[in-house]
């Protein structure tokens, strides 16, 4: 398929104008009365919200986590954010990560997390893997705590963060409580088999190395091997192979009897990250992909 190369804010404009109209449901209902009961504070974020830093879910200094808590939480659902930074930098607190997200889904009443895992070189992709799964069951035996509800967690991630995201939820360790949905923000990691096999970045290698057996355990179209709950991938199309791969993790899904929407976006890898949240049709597009996968629904009893 043909991608466009000329005229980026018209080719922009298409993309938004094609996309399909989000359908009115709880979440915009609640940042509807959010946006009137809220007003926001110094630091952007609804009066009385809380911020919880730096909370500890293991022993290393980077094993830590923001929680961004709307005020009168109860039941409330989990946004848990992973950054990203090609396995080797990057940070929870990092204005791109968090900052339109927070704004967006604190006055719906969601809660935020934001994680930070180790690093390469001292800590490997399995490793990084381990830390996020760590962090989410941290987060699950917390939430009661937060006013949050532990079985409404949507796990999100953006690059190298979306591939651990991915990782993890293919195939979940023991000691994880199930979640509503996952959202992949433009990973280009998805088949790393494929990938290490094609012309890459050199990103990949220092993640990956040259061991195929590695590149399979850490793959998360191989990893995946039966339904899971729904994921929106959204890739950007001025990066034709990280849409391919999320077309080719997208046919996995599919096979295994799972569920996923595959959104791409002609935005830049950051601005992707950094957009979700801003009002416009990309931020209303999740919202309708969350609303679909329950976030804002209790399960029966």
């Amino acid at each position: 398929m043909m991608r466009p190369a000329f005229f980026p804010l018209a080719a922009a404009l298409a993309v938004l104008l094609c996309l399909p109209a989000a359908q009115a449901g709880p979440l915009r209902e609640r940042l509807s009365a959010g946006r009137g009961e809220s007003p926001a504070t110094e630091a952007g974020l609804p009066a009385g919200s809380r911020v919880l830093r730096d909370q500890p879910y293991g022993a290393d200094r980077a094993q830590r986590m923001d929680v961004f808590i709307p005020p009168d939480a109860q039941g409330a659902p989990v946004v848990f954010m992973v950054h990203g930074g090609g396995w080797r930098r990057g940070d929870k607190a990092h204005g791109r990560v968090v900052d339109n997200k927070v704004a967006h889904w604190l006055p719906a009443g969601a809660i935020v997390v934001s994680v930070n895992y180790r690093m390469l070189p001292e800590a490997d992709v399995p490793t990084q893997r381990d830390d996020v799964a760590a962090a989410l069951t941290k987060a699950q035996s917390l939430a009661l705590s937060w006013g949050g509800d532990p079985s409404r967690f949507v796990l999100m991630g953006h690059s190298a963060g979306a591939h651990l995201v991915a990782l993890l939820a293919a195939a979940p360790p023991a000691g994880v409580q199930s979640w509503r949905a996952v959202v992949l923000l433009d990973s280009g990691a998805l088949d790393v088999p494929r990938l290490m096999a094609e012309r890459h970045a050199p990103l990949f290698d220092r993640a990956f190395g040259k061991d195929p057996a590695f590149w399979a355990a850490t793959s998360p179209r191989h990893r995946l091997s039966g339904p899971t709950p729904p994921w929106l991938a959204v890739c950007s199309s001025r990066r034709s192979q990280a849409c391919d791969q999320v077309d080719a993790f997208a046919q996995r899904v599919r096979d295994t009897g799972g569920r996923i929407e595959v959104l791409p976006l002609d935005l830049s890898h950051g601005d992707i990250n950094e957009g979700l949240g801003r009002p416009g049709e990309y931020t209303a597009r999740v919202d309708a992909f969350l609303d679909s996968a329950g976030m804002w629904r209790s399960p029966a009893r």
